[in-house]
This record gives C-alpha cells, structure tokens and sequence, in this order.
C-alpha cells in the first residue's frame, strides 16, 4: 500500500489545470516552478498495490492574495480524476472544492491535517479493535475537522467503485491526544 500526503497550497491555471504550490512558486511561472497534477496523478496510478492519496489544500489563489483573476482553486475535477475506477486511488481530500484549508497555530497544522494524525493515531478505532480501516477513518476525519473549524470544512473521501474497506492500520490502541 502507498499513502501519499500534500499539504500546502494548490490553484488551477486559466486553463483549469491544477498545480501543487510548493514554498518557493513563483505564482507567475507555475509551469516552471509548481507540481503540474499529471506528475501527481501519472505518478499515483503507476503505484501497485493499493493507493492513498490525502490533499490538504485550499483555495490558493485567494489565500495568497494575488489577485489573479486567471487562477482559480476547485481540486473537485482533480479528485474525480483520480478516485476513477481506472486508477483505483482512494482520495482524502481536506475541503470541498470550493472551500479554504483552515489553519491554527494551536493545532500546529491545518485541521485536517490533525484530524489525520489523531485518527491514525488510533482515535479513528471506534470499536477499540486495534486495526483502523479506510472508511474508519473517513468517518473521523469527517466529523473531527467539522468540529475543529466549527463547520467551516468539510473534509471529501472519494473511493472507487468495488473497492472493499481494508486496513490502514493494525494493533493501534485508542488514542488520547488532544
């Protein structure tokens, strides 16, 4: 199994195409300084195995402040895309496509992103099985982070068609952090 986690910022060109921001874009030159999500997704569907794919990102256009009227930030089309029952990705998406990240700095992160570690973490074994599967933690991660921002996100898992619910973790113990 792969999981494979981004966190950060992402915006789609004038043409609809998505780029990963990473710390040093230059907002001007995506193409020579931003992740193209073909990279992303040619990169995920060539996995074997099973694939996990979390995207803590917002609406990075606003959140920079750019005023670009070209760039607009919706993962929707991106997290369809992957989450085909062609490439077999289970998709953690942190927001709807037309919602921001939320961030604290008393969380030390985004609210997805911590909603993640606790339930991994074994907050996600509702029934205290010691194992937490995929939809386990779709279930926490959903209600945690409508919780953590007061119903500002809402986090969106989307699974391929026949893909059965299986194991992420085993011999976890019910978490306590906060």
């Amino acid at each position: 199994m792969a999981i494979i986690f981004l966190a950060g910022h992402g915006v789609n060109d004038a043409d609809g195409v998505y780029y990963y921001l990473p710390q040093d874009v230059d907002i001007k030159r995506l193409k020579r300084t931003a992740v193209i999500f073909t990279e992303i997704r040619n990169t995920l569907i060539a996995l074997p195995g099973k694939a996990l794919f979390f995207i803590d990102t917002c609406h990075a256009g606003n959140v920079l402040g750019t005023g670009l009227r070209s760039i607009r930030s919706d993962t929707t089309a991106v997290v369809n895309e992957l989450s085909s029952a062609d490439n077999g990705v289970i998709v953690f998406a942190a927001a709807t496509g037309r919602q921001y990240a939320q961030e604290s700095s008393d969380w030390g992160n985004g609210a997805f992103t911590k909603a993640i570690l606790e339930g991994l973490g074994g907050r996600a074994d509702f029934n205290k099985s010691g194992r937490i599967t995929h939809k386990m933690l779709d279930l926490y991660l959903s209600e945690r982070v409508k919780s953590l921002t007061e119903g500002a996100q809402s986090p969106v898992t989307i699974v391929p068609n026949g893909v059965p619910d299986f194991p992420l973790v085993l011999g976890t113990r019910q978490g306590t952090s906060k």
